[in-house]
């Protein structure tokens, strides 16, 4: 069946999720974090209280839709971007309630762009702490006659990068990784991979997103995630566990006592880009 227009708009059923000490910890590891970000690492070392990190917020916003969009081979699914906005810093354990709403389908000729918005309030106080957007390419299901859907004007400054973080991961990475939740098989199965085209399995986007969000808060936040208020960022070339990541970053030069806002890219080794048009905002020190 081809993908359910009907749910553009509708708001899902509220969906409650909780997450605890352990959880972020095991998202820090997964996303590359180590003995340097005892923070983010460990809850019971001394002068340092456990914190979240930033990332983990799309994780804790995520809800079902309700429905499902169509009747697809999930093979010819894949991550196409995310955004998230940070209305307050994301404790180490909590308890959200999140709905979420298909924002639009659009048609790119070869398959179809599925965007979604999600809202995650606190449980108790009901404040909202997480607006969560996301965007899933279906290979195969465009040509539908619909719309392309809105451009997205990014460039990169005309000058060199104000940071630069190079981090390695793992070749067992997204094995550790899919125990914060996406056992896609896709990141772990090689049967599976090779139905979509890949000669091992790749990297959650998630995972990239992950180390990618280190960068930024070491390099402009101050290792702060209080100051941490949004990031977005197109996912545009699968990574292999085991390939070295760098974060290109542009600070912007308007940054005010408001914070400050940067433009981000994520390469690999050989200059592959595969976070593409990233921006990221940061609350002032």
């Amino acid at each position: 069946m081809p993908l359910d227009h009907s749910l553009i708009g509708v708001e899902s059923a509220p969906h409650e999720r909780s997450w605890t000490s352990a959880d972020t910890l095991l998202y820090a590891l997964g996303v590359g974090a180590g003995t340097e970000e005892l923070a983010f690492t460990t809850e019971n070392s001394a002068g340092i209280r456990q914190r979240a990190l930033p990332t983990f917020a799309v994780l804790a916003a995520q809800a079902p839709t309700g429905r499902r969009l169509g009747d697809f081979d999930p093979a010819m699914l894949v991550h196409a971007e995310q955004a998230f906005e940070l209305h307050g810093e994301l404790p180490a354990a909590g308890r959200v309630r999140t709905t979420s709403t298909v924002t639009g389908i659009y048609d790119k000729g070869s398959g179809a762009l599925v965007t979604t918005e999600a809202r995650a309030a606190d449980a108790e106080s009901g404040e909202l702490l997480i607006t969560s957007r996301s965007s899933v390419f279906i290979r195969g299901e465009g040509g539908f006659g619909g719309e392309r859907g809105p451009r997205d004007e990014w460039a990169e400054p005309g000058r060199p990068p104000d940071h630069t973080v190079t981090y390695e991961t793992r070749p067992d990475q997204a094995l550790l990784y899919r125990l914060s939740g996406d056992r896609n098989p896709l990141h772990s199965d090689p049967t599976f991979a090779a139905r979509a085209g890949f000669p091992r399995p790749i990297l959650h986007g998630l995972c990239t997103y992950g180390i990618t969000g280190r960068a930024l808060l070491h390099a402009v936040a101050g290792s702060d995630p209080a100051r941490f208020a949004a990031m977005s960022g197109r996912f545009s070339k699968p990574v292999f566990p085991g390939e070295p990541l760098t974060v290109s970053v542009w600070v912007s030069t308007r940054a005010s006592d408001d914070g400050a806002t940067a433009l981000f890219r994520t390469a690999k080794e050989d200059g592959t880009v595969v976070i593409d048009r990233g921006r990221a905002a940061f609350r002032p020190a």
